[in-house]
């Protein structure tokens, strides 16, 4: 009966180290040549967000704040809208569940107040 696992010696000499390389970016050529992390410490690795970066002053605060706002609304509408969702499916669960045991009197029945 053979084992399941090779013998060491034979496994030692069966490895293979496979070396990955990055693959170059469209955009920069350039740094495709260059070390990511250089030995000496000198040169800074390169920032890609660095275009799409904006000096504080162009931030019009005003337009941000009212943006916040409106998606503040919206958010409180949506869970406003499920949890009147989930209050309605739940009283149509109980007159369902009422029904089904064969009851006969499942809807309430309001009465107006009198003074």
């Amino acid at each position: 009966m053979m084992p399941d696992r090779p013998d060491s010696d034979q496994a030692q000499g069966s490895g293979h180290i496979l070396r990955f390389q990055l693959r170059p970016r469209a955009g920069l050529q350039a740094a495709r040549n260059s070390p990511v992390m250089p030995d000496d410490g000198d040169i800074e690795p390169i920032d890609d967000f660095a275009r799409y970066e904006e000096e504080d002053g162009h931030i019009d605060y005003r337009q941000r704040m009212l943006m916040n706002v409106i998606a503040v609304a919206i958010v409180s509408v949506l869970v406003g809208a499920g949890v009147w969702i989930a209050d309605t499916i739940a009283d149509m669960q109980k007159a369902q569940d009422c029904v089904m045991q064969g009851r006969q009197n499942c809807a309430p029945i309001e009465l107006p107040v009198k003074n």
